[in-house]
């Protein structure tokens, strides 16, 4: 049995686009919600001033409607079959809005006179217009992450789904350092500069997407009449107790490790700025200093759990990683930064590349690969609204030090490390 490389990285460039919006959208959203703020040095940038726990509520609060988004979208798409297959019709009418509203998040901010910047009380309208386009972003780019990422298990067998998910990862690391390393020089050309590139290379990732892969016509039966929106989730009942206890398990761990990437990944472009002295075009750097390593690592990654196991491999990267950053919060040298990101980067990929893998195979048929993906996303998308919020009131309980996020990552790191000890199922199925 051998992976179709061709058609793998293919589906990949619907991940390459969505890394692309991503890693742009991490990067300076924290900085236009902060700047203006005394606590927050950001010389010469335009934003609202708000500190760093209502940042990270504000990063969060439309991840709340796409946590229940998520599942739905892909029992939906599991169910649903058009002329374009099941997952394609939601890809190619959510990409376009998200994309029309990622560029107008910039848009929102060159609004904002210089006189008021960081006065968020006289930015009404400014203020309503970003937070318009920032919801609209997300929830169309929550309902047509799961279709995306359910293109892979539906066309790959169980055994090399952890290789495949390596080089969908990889191009998802090519889109993010792509993102980075063009970040910095577009953005001295203006604001919106790196924006409309992100929405450009998206653009022709999601045509690449329609153009190149044909979904598969037959599935397993699984009536959607039988089972609609979350009724559908009893499908869960088909698998084992033990195999149920296991997914448990398996939900936690994933939600703790986002908790704490996600906490890490909000605002390490605040610490650039804030703690490092970086500017805004520079901060983005330091995520593309994890993506790199990612990207490096992300195949090698799936044929190291072909020998290892998917768990054990998890595990290591968990440890790796959570051992990395409470080496830097302790020792904090400028130059350390970079060998832990990079270096936990690499664990990153150990951990990210295996766990989608996990989730599906624990699945009782193939017809239910869209619920299983989104039942890791619920997972996820949780995770995105509790990790930026936590480590944001932490930062500011800590009189605006980011080297807390240090801290709080490796303590979910941890937790997740503890749960993966009761994971018992997940492990590629022989077909």
């Amino acid at each position: 049995m051998k992976l179709n490389y061709k058609r793998t990285f293919l589906i990949g460039f619907g991940f390459f686009g969505t890394s692309v919006l991503w890693t742009l959208y991490n990067a300076y959203v924290p900085i236009f919600l902060q700047a203006g703020n005394p606590n927050f040095e950001a010389p010469g940038e335009l934003g609202f001033g708000f500190g760093a726990g209502l940042t990270g509520v504000i990063m969060t609060l439309d991840n709340v409607a796409a946590f229940f988004l998520l599942p739905l979208i892909g029992i939906w798409s599991d169910r649903v079959w058009t002329r374009w297959g099941r997952r394609m019709p939601f890809i190619l009418v959510l990409a376009p809005i998200s994309i029309l509203a990622f560029i107008l998040i910039p848009l929102t901010v060159g609004m904002i006179p210089p006189e008021l910047s960081g006065q968020a009380g006289e930015l009404s309208t400014q203020l309503s217009l970003f937070m318009v386009a920032v919801g609209v972003f997300l929830l169309a780019m929550a309902g047509f992450r799961t279709p995306v990422v359910a293109l892979m298990p539906d066309l790959t067998p169980s055994p090399l789904r952890s290789q495949a998910n390596g080089i969908i990862n990889l191009m998802g690391g090519m889109g993010a350092l792509v993102a980075t390393l063009g970040s910095n020089t577009l953005y001295q050309m203006g604001r919106i500069s790196p924006f409309i590139f992100g929405g450009g290379l998206m653009i022709v990732a999601i045509l690449l997407l329609f153009i190149f892969i044909k979904e598969r016509q037959t599935f397993e039966a699984t009536s959607g009449s039988e089972e609609e929106g979350w009724d559908a989730l009893r499908g869960i009942k088909r698998i084992s107790p033990e195999a149920r206890r296991s997914l448990g398990f398996l939900m936690l761990a994933i939600f703790c490790w986002f908790v704490g990437y996600n906490a890490l990944e909000t605002f390490l472009s605040s610490y650039g700025v804030s703690e490092l002295g970086m500017s805004t075009g520079q901060a983005p750097l330091l995520t593309g200093a994890v993506a790199l390593a990612s990207l490096a690592f992300a195949v090698p990654a799936g044929y190291l759990s072909g020998r290892l196991g998917r768990r054990k491999t998890i595990m290591a990267g968990l440890i790796i990683f959570c051992t990395l950053l409470l080496a830097h919060y302790f020792i904090r040298n400028a130059t350390l930064i970079w060998v832990v990101l990079i270096v936990g980067g690499i664990a990153w990929a150990l951990i990210n590349i295996n766990s989608l893998p996990m989730v599906v195979d624990t699945a009782a048929s193939n017809a239910d690969l869209g619920t299983y993906t989104g039942l890791y996303y619920l997972a996820s998308q949780l995770a995105a609204v509790v990790g930026p919020i936590t480590n944001g009131y932490i930062v500011e309980w800590g009189g605006g030090d980011y080297n807390l996020i240090f801290l709080v990552a490796p303590a979910f790191f941890l937790i997740a490390f503890l749960c993966m000890l009761g994971v018992t199922r997940g492990e590629a199925v022989e077909q």
